[in-house]
C-alpha cells in the first residue's frame, strides 16, 4: 500500500511548495464559482461551503477524466462534484457542469463557451482548485479570460492531513512538483501569465525532482 506520510527528509521542501501555491486571496461575493476538475473531492467541498455561506449563487464544475482521476471519479470529475454538491444541499438548478475539459486551459475555455451559449454574463468568479493548483489556475485564467475578475481558493487542511486523506504521499508530492513545473513552463509557452518563483521555492522544487518525485513532470 502507498505510504500516507511524506518522508522526513523531503517534508520541508514539500511544505515549501504547498505554502507557495496558497495565494491567500480573500474570497468575496461573485457571480459564480468555477470548480476545476481533479482527483480531489475537496474542490466540491469548498464549493458547497461558499454556496451555503451565501458567497456565491451558482456553481460550475468543469472536468472530464484524466489518468489520475478516472478510478476515483469514473463518471467524470464534474459529474461527481455535482453529485456531492446535491447530496450536501445545493439545489440542482444552482449547478452547471462542463464535462469535456481534460486540462486547465480547457477548464476555462469550455466553461466560458458554455456560459456564452447560455447567454450568461459573468463578470466575477471564485476559482476553486486543489490546494497546490491555485497559482496555475490563476495564471491560466488571467491569460485566457483576462476580463474575468477572479480570486482563488481551495479546501486546504494541513499538508499532512491532506496527504493522509488522499492516501498516497508520493502521488501528492509528485503532483505538487508537476504543477510547479507546469506553472513555469506554460507561462514560458504563452499559455499563462508568469508567476514570481522565489529562490527557496525553486530550490525546493529542484531537490524534490532530484529525489525522484518526477512522475508528473512534462518530459
Amino acid at each position: 500500500m502507498p505510504s500516507t506520510v511524506i518522508p522526513n527528509e523531503y517534508h520541508a521542501d514539500a511544505l515549501t511548495l504547498w505554502e507557495y501555491h496558497d495565494m491567500k486571496q480573500q474570497v468575496r461575493p461573485a457571480d459564480l464559482a468555477i470548480g476545476l476538475g481533479s482527483h480531489d473531492i475537496g474542490v466540491a467541498v469548498r464549493a458547497v461551503e461558499l454556496y451555503q455561506a451565501g458567497t456565491i449563487p451558482r456553481l460550475v464544475f468543469t472536468g472530464a477524466n484524466a489518468p489520475t482521476t478516472v478510478k476515483r471519479f469514473p463518471r467524470g470529475e464534474a459529474v461527481h462534484y455535482r453529485e456531492y454538491a446535491i447530496e450536501h444541499g445545493v439545489p440542482d438548478e444552482a449547478i452547471l457542469i462542463e464535462t469535456e475539459a481534460t486540462n486547465t486551459a480547457e477548464n476555462f475555455t469550455l466553461t466560458r463557451k458554455l456560459l456564452e451559449q447560455r447567454g450568461d454574463r459573468v463578470h466575477t468568479a471564485v476559482l476553486i482548485s486543489r490546494p497546490y493548483q491555485e497559482r496555475r489556475a490563476y495564471a491560466t485564467c488571467r491569460k485566457l479570460w483576462p476580463e474575468l475578475d477572479i480570486v482563488c481558493t481551495s479546501h486546504r487542511p494541513p499538508l499532512d492531513e491532506y496527504v493522509a486523506g488522499i492516501g498516497d504521499a508520493e502521488f501528492v508530492v509528485s503532483m505538487m512538483v508537476g504543477d510547479t513545473q507546469r506553472m513555469i513552463v506554460f507561462a514560458e509557452a504563452g499559455y499563462a501569465i508568469p508567476q514570481e518563483v522565489p529562490a527557496e521555492v525553486q530550490a525546493a522544487y529542484e531537490r524534490l525532482v532530484n529525489a525522484g518525485y518526477t512522475s508528473r513532470l512534462i518530459r
